[in-house]
């Protein structure tokens, strides 16, 4: 045997290494087609009814349009700048934040103090919890229509409960001052049921050996509360945040039944403001910059969180 020899001996090996990589890559292209052959429906469908009115929607921002018009008609930036320097839109949005910030505020609060009372081993406590969360699955036309019996001045709920103090009950829904206020007090009744229920499985699922140590060392109930509970309570808070956040600035069915953005514009938040103007003052374009606006602020609004809390959040 000479050396030339050797190199003719290793070519059945090159050969199946050669056989071996086609049919894996073979084997691979089978399954990526297969893949694409299943996702492709969905992709297709999010793409068509989530991705596109995006897009449209931007195109739209740029144009002027009163939806009876065969087509729009582009005015660029135009929207924009009417929209940011129209002192309408500063209220708007200065309401809207007031409104998202005292109802995430106090879903927040009172969610996690009504878990923590779901939490004691009381007796009837779980049907407590329904009864609690029982408004969230409400539609927001039955829930408004059953507060505005409750806040009506002459002859609701609120009135035989306020008049035994010596207090003449508000006109809620026709009085700048208080439709506000109520619309809050609706929207924390329909969803702190929600909040509670999450939170008290956050609690539920906290490991008990570290209260229990805590508790042998002579920590109070507040300080574990504090020092173990709510630290190790922060992913379910971030997640309650981020959601209430986007729920309530898109808040709609309730304000449409129990206000109508009124009295004047004491209630009229983006969402409705966006409605009304694209169906009732049909402009389309307008409309299209508000929802632009919006979908923007909750964007950097929520990118934000998550780089606060990415930081505070504990998840060991």
């Amino acid at each position: 045997m000479t050396v030339l020899d050797l190199p003719a001996r290793s070519h059945p090996d090159q050969h199946r290494q050669i056989a071996h990589s086609n049919q894996r890559r073979r084997q691979r292209r089978r399954e990526y087609g297969l893949f694409a052959l299943l996702v492709a429906p969905n992709l297709l469908v999010i793409a068509v009814f989530a991705y596109w009115p995006i897009v449209y929607n931007a195109f739209l921002s740029l144009t002027d349009w009163n939806m009876i018009a065969a087509r729009p008609e582009f005015v660029g930036l135009t929207n924009y700048a009417n929209t940011l320097t129209d002192p309408a839109f500063h209220k708007t949005l200065g309401i809207t934040v007031a409104f998202t910030g005292l109802i995430v505020l106090g879903s927040l609060v009172i969610g996690l103090a009504l878990a923590l009372l779901f939490n004691q081993p009381l007796k009837g406590r779980g049907l407590v919890r329904t009864m609690s969360f029982a408004p969230h699955i409400l539609s927001g036309a039955a829930v408004a229509t059953i507060w505005l019996f409750i806040f009506d001045p002459g002859y609701g709920l609120m009135r035989a409960l306020i008049e035994p103090l010596g207090a003449e009950p508000p006109d809620w829904m026709n009085n700048s001052d208080w439709a506000l206020p109520g619309l809050v007090i609706v929207y924390l009744w329909k969803n702190v049921g929600f909040t509670a229920l999450i939170y008290l499985a956050g609690l539920q699922g906290l490991p008990k050996e570290l209260d229990e140590a805590a508790a042998i060392d002579g920590a109070s109930t507040w300080t574990r509360f504090r020092a173990i509970k709510l630290p190790l309570l922060t992913p379910i808070t971030f997640f309650l945040l981020i959601t209430t956040v986007i729920g309530t600035f898109q808040a709609f069915d309730v304000i449409a039944v129990m206000t109508g953005g009124g009295p004047g514009d004491a209630t009229t938040t983006l969402s409705w403001s966006i409605y009304n103007e694209g169906f009732q003052a049909f402009n389309a374009g307008r409309a299209a910059t508000l929802s632009i606006i919006m979908f923007v602020i909750l964007l950097v609004v929520t990118t934000v969180q998550a780089r606060v809390m990415e930081r505070r959040v504990h998840y060991k």
